[in-house]
C-alpha cells in the first residue's frame, strides 16, 4: 500500500485507481477514503482517481498534534507529489471541500478544476449549522447519534449503502483534532485569490452545513458556478449519485 510522507514525517496512505486525468478526491472530517468508495467507480471512468486517508483515519498515521484544514491541504499536496502527479482536478466534500478551498489557494500550480461540495468558508462568515443539530449529534448514546447524523446526510427514502458515517477505528484524539480543524477553518480571505474554475454543489435540504453557504462561496471565487440539487441533504454525491457524479464529470471535462 502506498504511502506519503508529509513534512513532518507523519505516513500518509493513498491509493490510485482508473484512467485519464488525475482527480483528486478528499473526503470529510473524522472519515477515511472509505468516504469515497461507492461513487469513486463513476469517476475512475474517466479520470485517474486518487484518494487518501488523512492523518487521523484509516492507514495513516495518528499522531496526537494539532491538525488544521490547511495541514491537510499540504499533506494532500505530499500525496501528490509521491504518486509522479503535478497536477490534478481537486474534489472535496465536507471537511474535504475546506481543504480544497486551501490547496487551490495556496498550491494553485497543482490545481486544474476544483469542484467544492457541500462545504463552507468558515469563520465569521460562515454560516453554522442550528444547535437543535449540534444537540442531535452530542447525544450520549451511540446508535442514537448514528442515527442523528444518519438523517443529516440522507434522506428517509435512501437505505444504504452508508459510505459517510465515519471511521469507526479512529483514536479519540485524532477524532477530537479533527473536529476541531474543520471548526477553526476560516478560508474567507483567501477565496478571492483562487483562479481554478471552480463549481460548487450543495444539496437543497441540507441543514448539518447549511445550504446558505453554497451562494457565499460561489460569490467569492471569481467566476464560479453553483449547481443545487433539490431535497439532497449533506451526503449528496453518495445518495443522489446518479446526478451528482455526471454533474461533476461533465465539469471537468468542459462539457458543463
Amino acid at each position: 500500500m502506498p504511502h506519503a510522507r508529509a513534512a513532518d514525517g507523519t505516513r500518509l496512505f493513498y491509493d490510485v485507481e482508473g484512467s485519464g486525468p488525475p482527480l483528486l478526491l478528499i473526503a470529510g472530517q473524522a472519515n477515511s477514503s472509505r468516504w469515497w468508495s461507492q461513487v469513486r467507480p463513476g469517476f475512475s471512468e474517466h479520470f485517474t482517481t486518487i484518494v487518501t486517508d488523512h492523518r487521523g483515519t484509516g492507514s495513516s498515521d495518528k499522531p496526537d498534534v494539532p491538525y488544521s484544514t490547511r495541514m491537510f491541504a499540504q499533506d494532500c499536496v505530499a500525496i501528490l507529489a509521491d504518486a509522479g502527479i503535478d497536477r490534478a482536478h481537486v474534489y472535496g466534500t465536507s471537511m474535504g471541500g475546506r481543504i480544497a478551498q486551501w490547496i487551490a489557494a495556496d498550491h494553485s500550480a497543482h490545481v486544474d478544476k476544483l469542484v467544492l461540495g457541500c462545504t463552507s468558508p468558515g469563520g465569521a462568515h460562515g454560516v453554522e449549522r442550528s444547535a437543535e443539530v449540534r444537540r442531535s449529534l452530542a447525544q450520549v448514546e451511540p446508535m442514537k447519534a448514528r442515527r442523528a447524523l444518519e438523517e443529516l446526510m440522507y434522506t428517509p427514502a435512501y437505505q444504504g449503502p452508508y459510505s459517510t458515517l465515519g471511521d469507526p477505528n479512529m483514536p479519540p484524539h485524532a477524532r477530537k483534532r479533527h473536529l476541531f480543524a474543520s471548526a477553526e477553518h476560516d478560508a474567507w480571505d483567501v477565496l478571492p485569490s483562487i483562479s481554478a474554475p471552480t463549481l460548487v454543489v450543495h444539496g437543497t435540504d441540507d441543514i448539518f452545513n447549511p445550504t446558505a453557504n453554497a451562494p457565499l462561496i460561489t460569490a467569492r471565487i471569481p467566476g464560479a458556478r453553483m449547481h443545487l440539487l433539490e431535497g439532497a441533504r449533506h451526503g449528496y454525491f453518495e445518495e443522489f449519485a446518479s446526478v451528482a457524479t455526471p454533474l461533476v464529470v461533465d465539469f471537468l471535462q468542459d462539457r458543463a
